[in-house]
C-alpha cells in the first residue's frame, strides 16, 4: 500500500468535493419534511459505493429510510469486514447560530484546522466519517489491494433510533455475515494523539408532558390558585439531580459498572488540558457528579440531560398566561450493565411518581440503546492500533466514549462479532451543534489509515 498517499494527493480535490456534494443534500430523518431528500442521500450512497467497487450494491427498503447494502467479495475463504455508518443528519436548529447555512457547505481555515475544515451539518457525523471508507475501498480496489472482502451496511435513521435497522439485522444474518464490524463515527483526542474507542454509552431517551388546568388561564386571576404546570415541571426536573449532581431516580445506579482505581488512572493518562477545555466551551468551571474528573463524567458515569422544554407563551411581547401544558423531552447516557429499558421503565415510575396533585403526568419513550465494551486484546483492536502505529507513527490510546451508537450491542448479539470503532473527528468539531464541521486532514487521514486496518486484519486472522 506504499501508493496510498501519492493516490490521496492526486485525488484530493474530487474527494473533497464529492463530500461536499454529499452534504448539500438534507437528510435529515427526524423531520418528514425531508423524506424526499433522504431517501435522495441513500441513491447518492448506492452509486458511490458502485463507483467504488463494489460488485452488488442495493437499495434495502424498510419501514422508515432504506438501507444501503453493498459487497465486495473477492474469496469467501478470506476474511471480511462489515462496513456500518448512517447517511442521515441532526436537524440543524437553531439556524440563527450557524455561520454560514447548514446545508451550504464551506470550507474554512481554523486553529485546529489551518488546511482547512468542512463545515455543513453532517460533515463528522457521520456523512464525512461514512465517506471515508467509501474513499478507501475506491483506493484498494483500483489498485488491487483489497485484502479481505468488504461488506458495507450505511443506513438512515441513526439520528432516530436506528429501529428499522434492528428489523433488517435480524432478518439478514446469512448477508450480513462476517468476521468484524468496523465503524467510523467517533472521535480520537487530537490530531497528534490518535486513539481508539473501546466503550459507549447506553441511551434512553423520553419525552415527558405535564396537564394542569384543562385551558390556558389568566394568571391574575388563576394565579397562585391552581397548579402550573411549567413551574411544577421544572421543579420535578431539578430534582432528579441532589446536591453532588447524583441522579435522584432510585435504582438508577444498581447496575452501574463501577471501574478500579487503576483503571481510572490508565484512562488519567490521556492528554487533557481542563483550562483549554473551559477555554473552547467559553465556560468559567465545570460541571458534574461530585467526585469524578470531567473525563470521566462523560464516558464512564450514566448522566441525565434535558434536551428540550417548551410551554406557555415564548412570541414577542408579554402574554399573561398559565399554561395548560409543558413538556420536556430527556435523555439519559448509560453505561455498560445499564439496561436502557429498564432504566426508561425506572424514570416513568419515579416521575410519575413525584408529580404533585394538581396536574397530569404523561411520560413517552423514544428509543434506546446498550453501552457496549471493545476488549483491546481482539484482533480487530489490534489490527486498528497498527493501522494508527502506520499512519500516524504512535500507538493510539484506547478511549472510552460519553457517545452513543445504540445499533452496536445489537450487532454483536445477533451478528455475533465485534465492532472496531476507528474515529477521526474530534471534540471541537461540533457534531449536533451549529457550525458541526469536519477537518480536511481527518477527512484525508481517515482513508490513509482505514486500508491499513484491512490488511493487518486479514494478517492477523489468517
Amino acid at each position: 500500500m506504499s501508493s496510498i498517499q501519492s493516490y490521496i494527493t492526486s485525488n484530493k480535490q474530487r474527494f473533497i468535493d464529492e463530500l461536499i456534494e454529499l452534504l448539500k443534500i438534507p437528510s435529515i430523518s427526524a423531520d418528514s419534511a425531508y423524506k424526499k431528500e433522504t431517501i435522495q442521500t441513500a441513491e447518492v450512497i448506492k452509486t458511490n459505493l458502485k463507483k467504488a467497487g463494489c460488485d452488488r450494491v442495493e437499495i434495502c427498503e424498510t419501514e422508515g429510510f432504506p438501507i444501503v447494502y453493498g459487497e465486495k467479495i473477492i474469496d469467501p475463504k478470506l476474511p471480511t469486514v462489515l462496513v456500518y455508518g448512517h447517511y442521515d443528519v441532526q436537524p440543524p436548529d437553531p439556524l440563527d447560530l450557524w455561520h454560514s447555512p447548514p446545508f451550504e457547505p464551506v470550507i474554512k481555515n481554523t486553529d485546529l484546522h489551518p488546511e482547512g475544515a468542512i463545515f455543513a451539518r453532517g460533515a463528522c457525523d457521520d456523512k464525512g466519517q461514512m465517506y471515508m471508507h467509501v474513499k478507501a475501498l475506491e483506493y484498494m480496489t483500483s489498485q488491487g489491494d483489497l485484502p479481505c472482502n468488504v461488506k458495507f451496511m450505511i443506513e438512515g435513521e441513526e439520528e432516530v433510533g436506528s429501529v428499522n435497522l434492528s428489523h433488517f439485522v435480524k432478518a439478514n444474518r446469512e448477508k450480513l455475515e462476517n468476521n468484524v464490524i468496523l465503524i467510523s463515527d467517533t472521535g480520537m483526542i487530537a490530531k497528534d494523539v490518535p486513539s481508539i474507542t473501546t466503550g459507549l454509552r447506553g441511551l434512553s431517551y423520553v419525552e415527558v408532558e405535564v396537564t394542569g388546568p384543562n385551558r390556558d388561564l389568566h394568571s391574575g386571576l388563576y394565579g397562585g390558585a391552581v397548579a402550573n404546570p411549567i413551574n411544577v415541571l421544572t421543579k420535578m426536573i431539578a430534582s432528579l439531580h441532589d446536591e453532588n449532581n447524583h441522579i435522584t431516580i432510585p435504582g438508577f445506579y444498581d447496575k452501574v459498572e463501577n471501574l478500579s482505581d487503576a483503571e481510572r488512572a490508565e484512562m488519567a493518562k490521556a492528554p487533557f488540558s481542563l483550562e483549554a477545555y473551559k477555554k473552547s466551551l467559553d465556560i468559567d468551571a465545570v460541571y458534574g457528579e461530585e467526585g469524578y474528573t470531567t473525563n470521566e463524567r462523560n464516558s464512564i458515569r450514566p448522566t441525565l440531560d434535558v434536551n428540550g422544554i417548551w410551554g406557555g407563551y415564548t412570541g414577542e411581547g408579554a402574554k399573561t398566561v398559565i399554561a395548560s401544558k409543558a413538556y420536556a423531552k430527556i435523555s439519559m447516557r448509560l453505561v455498560p450493565n445499564q439496561d436502557w429499558q429498564e432504566i426508561t421503565q425506572l424514570f416513568k415510575t419515579h416521575f410519575e411518581k413525584i408529580a404533585p396533585a394538581g396536574v397530569r403526568v404523561k411520560v413517552s419513550p423514544h428509543h434506546g440503546g446498550q453501552g457496549y465494551v471493545t476488549p483491546i486484546d481482539s484482533i480487530g483492536y489490534k489490527a486498528a492500533s497498527k493501522a494508527y502505529e502506520k499512519t500516524f507513527g504512535k500507538t493510539p490510546i484506547p478511549q472510552r466514549s460519553g457517545g452513543s451508537i445504540p445499533i452496536v450491542s445489537l450487532f454483536e448479539q445477533e451478528l455475533k462479532s465485534k465492532t472496531i470503532l476507528m474515529g477521526f473527528g474530534l471534540d471541537s468539531d461540533a457534531i449536533h451543534s451549529p457550525n458541526e464541521h469536519f477537518g480536511i486532514w481527518n477527512y484525508l487521514k481517515g482513508i490513509e489509515t482505514i486500508p491499513y486496518f484491512y490488511k493487518y486484519f486479514t494478517e492477523l486472522k489468517q
